[in-house]
């Protein structure tokens, strides 16, 4: 297994020219007479490294920003660098994964790229696609179009709210600011009052903005894109999974997150459900400052636990068994998190001691994640709690004996100062992850909540 390199970016001396669609740059034209062609630093590269395929140094190339001294430094140290364990990683820097082993065959299971206490660091766009749930596409946007957007959310930024909720008894305040996003004003009164969060209703829902408007169908059109590409290439049979909804993916709602400098970040955690159902698939534009997102497999277990803080450090310690893999998230970036992510695995933004500022947004980094709001999980047809509260959607990912079954349950226990009734029911799906409510008309049968 090739290693990945990380470090600090060094001062430029030759930036790369138009190689492809996916490279888009600003600024003046560089002539042939002024620089050496891509493929001539591609040849030297090469040269350094005959077993590296000609894409993946141009993936090297590119994270380098076409500089060829970097990207030749890279290299240079991946030779000779020691098999020792390296020092713990405290920025996003000049980063790329040169080639691990993958197979197209999606019946043929590969071995795990992550051991104990690792980290993995993965670049390239076939990398990522083939050992995590996510594709990404770099420089998605023309480069005027994403400064454009950038711009207009990190004006929106400083009004954006913290969200307070409830964990282990105590009321934690979350460690970036987020601004909520919808398609139409008769959208927005709707989410005022009949969708909860943590039990409780959102007062600042916001319209979405000009750009956000017309980058909401690329962001369409690419993603339905990915979806095909994934099942036919990665999923058994080149068929959707089970409770994949087959329809078009159609975003109208968006977070939109904003991380102030490294120390802000997000744990380990899967995105609620209970409006976009089950096998859900969620597209994350990045722009202004890089970050790193880590995903790691979620690990059944059989005990019992009946202390819930245990249990969270229990699964915690058994996760760091399993090690974990960081994708690398740069400015104008597209992740799309497919339909196997938010069931079995968790995802996080992980903090950085020091960031290389962004031109634009300094030391910000601004993520949308659309989702598509489905409205036959509009919470008007949900179960109610005793509380007289809509459920909230969950699936089991610890449980091995229950692992992968969704259930309906209380979400009054995350507010401040309330307790949960403990409802519990289990949800029913078709093959296309309709809930079933729709198409049968059989009572909701109540039963214990699993441990």
């Amino acid at each position: 297994m090739d290693e990945f390199v990380s470090r600090k970016r060094k001062r430029p001396t030759s930036p790369i020219q138009d190689h492809s669609t996916r490279l888009q740059m600003s600024g003046p034209a560089i002539t042939q007479d002024q620089e050496e062609s891509t493929d001539v630093k591609l040849t030297i590269l090469a040269s350094l490294a005959p077993t590296i395929s000609q894409e993946d140094l141009l993936e090297l190339l590119i994270s380098c920003d076409g500089y060829l001294d970097n990207a030749r430094a890279v290299l240079l140290y991946r030779n000779k660098a020691p098999t020792s364990p390296r020092k713990k990683l405290t920025s996003i820097g000049l980063q790329s994964s040169l080639g691990f082993p993958t197979t197209n065959d999606p019946s043929k299971a590969q071995k795990p790229l992550t051991r104990k206490g690792k980290t993995v660091h993965l670049f390239s766009s076939a990398d990522i696609a083939a050992h995590t749930p996510c594709s990404i596409i770099h420089n998605f946007l023309p480069a005027e179009d994403a400064t454009k957007l950038l711009k207009e959310l990190l004006a929106e930024a400083p009004t954006f709210p913290r969200a307070t909720f409830k964990l282990f008894d105590n009321v934690v305040q979350s460690p970036h600011s987020a601004g909520f996003y919808v398609s139409s004003l008769q959208e927005r009164e709707r989410q005022k009052s009949e969708y909860l969060y943590n039990g409780s209703y959102l007062s600042d829902v916001r319209e979405l903005l000009p750009e956000m408007r017309k980058v909401s169908s690329k962001v369409k059109d690419a993603v339905n894109k990915e979806i095909a590409i994934r099942i036919a290439k990665h999923y058994p049979d080149g068929k959707k999974l089970k409770y994949q909804c087959p329809h078009e993916w159609v975003p109208n709602a968006a977070f939109v997150n904003c991380y102030d400098g490294g120390a802000e970040s997000v744990g380990y955690h899967s995105d609620q459900l209970s409006y976009i159902g089950p096998r859900a698939v969620i597209g994350s534009l990045s722009l202004g400052v890089a970050r790193e997102f880590r995903v790691r497999k979620i690990v059944g277990r059989e005990e019992k636990e009946t202390d819930a803080k245990h249990k969270e450090e229990t699964d915690r310690s058994r996760a760091d068994e399993e090690g974990q893999i960081a994708i690398h998230l740069p400015h104008n970036s597209l992740l799309v998190m497919h339909a196997e992510m938010q069931e079995e695995w968790k995802h996080s933004i992980h903090p950085s001691s020091t960031v290389d500022l962004h031109p634009v947004s300094g030391n910000k980094r601004i993520n949308i994640t659309y989702r598509w709001y489905r409205e036959s999980f509009n919470p008007r047809y949900t179960p109610r709690c005793k509380c007289g509260i809509a459920t909230v959607l969950k699936c089991v990912q610890k449980k091995k004996e229950n692992r992968g079954r969704y259930m309906w349950m209380c979400q009054a226990g995350g507010i401040p100062g309330k307790q949960g009734c403990g409802y519990f029911e289990w949800a029913e799906f078709t093959s296309d992850g309709e809930p079933l409510w729709k198409s049968a008309s059989a009572p909701r049968m109540q039963e214990t909540l699993p441990a």
